[in-house]
């Protein structure tokens, strides 16, 4: 591609993971292309540290739009109604300020207005779908959309076929390129990688902080705990991973065998290293998290969110589990007490975890960027 441009680009969506190598391949093309994002800062209500997505787009110098948008929940909730038409006002606003030449949208509720609102505007639009399943968004999404792209071909039948393109999910190339050695181990115990998701997951943080005498009995562990100031879940867990080494010098009964890592969030520099040196990966099961895991082909202990829509992330964990690479647990389902075990279980029989069938992992595309880059920069001629 050595089309040279000089346009503006709108990007939002609630998978920015996706987004970031799209935007590193449009800046090699033309380092003057300009870039705004409209995204959450902060991932709950009265939570007041950033979310990683601000953290990773604003690092990049892109000017990041806090959009206020509301979503429909099937519990009502009159608050969360009245932030839609706030969420359409400022993202029709935004969009008449900066003047796009294309929206590129990475699904969810918050592109809803983006996208509406830019349809509005007459500027085009191009989405990506990220998971097997299609929500309500994106289903809304696709009648604006003049370019559809999914990352499965299952999710082709929820769109118009003459918008599909079926490009593979984005991902970033840092995960197959270790660069860093920042976690070292001094014994031949296991490593478990805990992800949680990009915002880390409170209920997969206390599963830690509840079992983590019975944990490094046995492994060692790598954490991404995400940074949420209303549960403040890294403080609790450092604050209680140097409570055990404490009671170890006092106590024979207290066993830490194992090494634990922990980070607000395992950025691009070390998440080659962290996904390199685990045996298995426990998180979520976002569509951006089991591209990643299928495409490194790594063992993982899935706990998909329960309450997302149309059931998406246990959708998103059955591929792996029948490729051959995964165990989930349901979140309705968990015991603290029984977590550890399933842990310890999953590691003894770790080599059972093999691709079953290499045809599946055809479907993560190494292209998948360059695809979506093709169509925006084509849009933008």
């Amino acid at each position: 591609m050595n089309t040279t441009i000089s346009q503006k680009i709108a990007i939002t969506g609630g998978h920015h993971s996706s987004a970031l190598p799209v935007i590193e391949l449009l800046r090699s093309v033309d380092k003057s292309i300009e870039i705004i994002w409209f995204g959450h800062k902060y991932s709950l209500q009265g939570d007041k540290n950033p979310t990683l997505e601000f953290i990773e787009i604003s690092g990049m110098n892109i000017p990041f739009i806090n959009l206020n948008a509301g979503r429909v929940y099937r519990n009502f909730n009159i608050f969360r109604l009245l932030k839609i038409p706030v969420g359409f006002f400022q993202a029709f606003f935004s969009l008449l300020k900066f003047k796009p030449s294309v929206i590129l949208s990475f699904g969810g509720y918050l592109a809803v207005p983006v996208v509406i609102s830019g349809w509005v505007l007459g500027i085009p639009v191009i989405t990506h779908e990220q998971t097997v399943v299609v929500g309500y968004a994106n289903k809304l999404i696709s009648f604006f959309a003049k370019k559809i792209f999914i990352s499965w071909p299952t999710s082709e039948k929820y769109f118009p076929k003459e918008k599909v393109v079926y490009s593979g999910i984005p991902l970033r190339k840092e995960i197959f390129i270790t660069k860093s050695n920042s976690f070292t181990f001094e014994n031949n115990l296991p490593v478990v990688c805990v992800m949680g998701g990009k915002t880390g997951s409170h209920i997969i943080n206390q599963l830690i902080l509840d079992n983590m005498e019975k944990l490094f009995s046995f492994c060692n562990i790598i954490h991404q705990t995400g940074d949420n100031s209303v549960y403040g879940d890294y403080e609790s867990l450092v604050n209680r991973y140097e409570e055990m080494k404490a009671e170890l010098a006092t106590s024979s009964k207290i066993i830490v065998r194992g090494r634990y890592y922990v980070r607000k969030f395992i950025l691009k520099n070390e998440i080659g290293e962290a996904y390199s040196k685990s045996s298995i990966v426990i998180s979520r099961a976002g569509a951006h998290t089991v591209a990643e895991l299928l495409a490194l082909e790594k063992p993982s202990l899935l706990i998909p969110i329960s309450w997302v829509s149309h059931d998406e992330q246990n959708e998103n964990a059955k591929t792996l589990k029948n490729a051959g690479l995964s165990e989930i647990l349901e979140e309705n389902n968990l015991s603290k007490n029984e977590f550890s075990k399933y842990v310890m279980q999953m590691l003894i029989n770790v080599n059972k975890y093999r691709l079953n069938d290499l045809s599946i992992k055809k479907l993560v595309k190494q292209s998948a960027a360059e695809a979506i880059c093709k169509e925006v920069l084509k849009l933008m001629e």
